[in-house]
């Protein structure tokens, strides 16, 4: 492994702990877990529905992400791994900055949470990876409906 990938997965380590944790204990008790793309997915079981409980649908601690359902650590992945990036950049201090983020939006009178910086980053993934699987869907139905 090169140093570079090490770090990586070092720098955001200790949010990946608590990660493990929460992660280890829903599966413990009925979660399901699978890694995709170098990220533990956990779905499903009691954290799910504390989750559910505070309205949350999916959360990101360093490498590991907790969500509701797989069905919707499906739909959220692109967003959830950009959070991941966020971690391998700022590692530990990724927690302060995101809530310094969420506080400066609200001080501004925006939404602590779609308004937060970091947020903001990650819809932008999302929306990114939405306009090329359209620009692949529709090349591809231009190659299939040629002669």
């Amino acid at each position: 492994m090169n140093p570079s990938r090490w770090l990586r997965f070092v720098w955001p380590a200790p949010a990946s702990a608590v990660g493990l944790v929460l992660g280890g204990a829903g599966v413990a008790t009925g979660a399901s877990a699978r890694c995709v793309d170098g990220v533990l997915e956990v779905s499903g079981g009691p954290p799910a529905r504390v989750m559910r409980a505070m309205g949350i649908v999916a959360i990101t601690l360093g490498h590991v992400v907790l969500g509701q359902s797989a069905a919707e650590l499906d739909a959220l992945r692109v967003h959830e791994h950009a959070h991941v990036r966020q971690y391998e950049r700022w590692g530990l201090l990724f927690f302060p900055l995101y809530l310094a983020a969420s506080l400066l939006a609200w001080c501004q009178g925006q939404s602590a949470y779609s308004h937060n910086h970091f947020e903001r980053q990650a819809c932008a993934a999302e929306a990114a990876a939405r306009r090329r699987c359209a620009r692949t869907s529709a090349s591809d139905s231009l190659r299939s409906s040629s002669p």
